[in-house]
């Protein structure tokens, strides 16, 4: 467990440190396997290429945080104020990501999209429609490639989080151990047939209000998240040692591999896929959740990492748009690009934290000075 941050709640419980640090792990990688789209033609060339998984692992981290920090709480914490906790945990954010988003959207025009045909007033209703979550159809979006969030791209997760916590709220805590099971292996068997037998043999959708976007989103929060939640019930610790550096080589191995089989064979990706959502993420959060950091060193490094994981997600990706226009207008390769890439990523570390401590953690603390009623102090 770990020191939790000044933001927090008065009655947060004490982190996980180790889960904090592999999310922040796994968020990386995901600015990784963006830099990459840049390069890609499909899903079957794109490096870092199962990068995209790194959402199933969030999905599962959160369902098990909720259950550790929230199932014994109901007796004294109403519905509302739950989702009220959740609203100032995560919208900020998420608001500040489409501010970013707007504000460089005229910067990032080339030939996949021609920004200098949106009106600002376009532009203007798009970023409403981000920072109230509301996601654009398609044909509607102003980028033109499908987005619910074309300012700011990974802002999609965030609508399927915000789902599970509702569906946390009325109905996921209210299920005994035995249902909530039962739930957790009949999505798993739809996520597997989606995977395997769908047109696309992977998971990487949820981004686009398609059909197989929001099935395949569907499935993939109807699993992880409640998958989680009974993690975090029947959770009992076990003894490992570097329990830090198994899960992120893990995290960074699971991104990285290539894709599995061609486009005859999309199949076998499928199974791929369903194995590290099913299987390999489930038994990283027991993992991550039994270890314990032994030096200060490590756990420093979860604490920075766990700080910058949610930031660095969601203010990254307007400057992987502008970093895929110069690309794409300058015909660049990666290798020609990569002083581009490593500012970016660097930049997008820097950012993230920037963003935590001066208007994450201020927004934070003044909403839940307005939003949630008063306790008294413990005596």
């Amino acid at each position: 467990m770990q020191k939790i941050s000044s933001a927090a709640f008065a009655d947060t419980k004490p982190h996980y440190a180790i889960l904090d640090g592999l999310r922040g792990v796994a968020a990386l990688t995901v600015v990784c396997f963006h830099l990459f789209e840049a390069f890609a033609t499909s899903h079957l060339d794109q490096r870092i290429n199962h990068g995209y998984l790194a959402v199933d692992f969030f999905f599962i981290l959160s369902g098990f945080v909720i259950g550790y920090a929230y199932d014994d709480r109901w007796k004294t914490m109403t519905t509302g104020e739950f989702l009220k906790r959740r609203f100032i945990r995560l919208h900020p954010m998420v608001v500040l990501g489409a501010v970013i988003g707007a504000v460089m959207f005229y910067t990032q025009g080339c030939s996949v999209w021609d920004v200098s045909k949106v009106s600002v007033g376009m532009l203007l209703l798009s970023l409403l429609l981000n920072a109230c979550m509301i996601p654009a159809t398609p044909g509607f979006e102003i980028r033109g490639v499908g987005e619910m969030y074309p300012l700011n791209g990974p802002s999609w997760s965030l609508f399927f989080e915000y789902i599970g916590n509702v569906l946390y709220a009325f109905v996921l805590r209210r299920l005994p151990t035995i249902a909530l099971s039962a739930l957790v292996g009949a999505a798993a068997c739809g996520l597997a047939l989606f995977a395997i037998r769908g047109p696309l043999g992977d998971i990487c959708v949820g981004f686009a209000l398609t059909e197989e976007n929001v099935l395949g989103g569907s499935l993939r929060l109807l699993f992880a998240f409640p998958a989680g939640l009974l993690l975090s019930r029947i959770f009992r610790p076990v003894p490992v040692r570097g329990a830090f550096w198994i899960g992120s080589a893990a995290v960074v191995i699971v991104s990285a591999v290539p894709r599995i089989g061609d486009s005859e064979h999309l199949w076998m990706n499928g199974v791929y896929d369903t194995l590290c959502a099913v299987v390999v993420f489930p038994l990283l959060v027991w993992i991550g959740a039994s270890g314990k950091t032994t030096d200060r060193t490590t756990t420093r490094i979860c604490k920075f990492l766990g700080d910058i994981s949610y930031p660095l997600y969601m203010v990254h990706y307007p400057f992987i748009y502008l970093y895929y226009a110069w690309v794409k207008n300058e015909n660049l390769t990666f290798e020609q690009s990569l002083p581009g890439a490593a500012a970016l990523v660097a930049g997008s570390v820097v950012l993230a934290y920037l963003s935590l401590k001066l208007y994450d953690e201020p927004v934070r603390r003044f909403l839940t000075g307005k939003l949630l009623r008063r306790k008294k102090p413990d005596a």
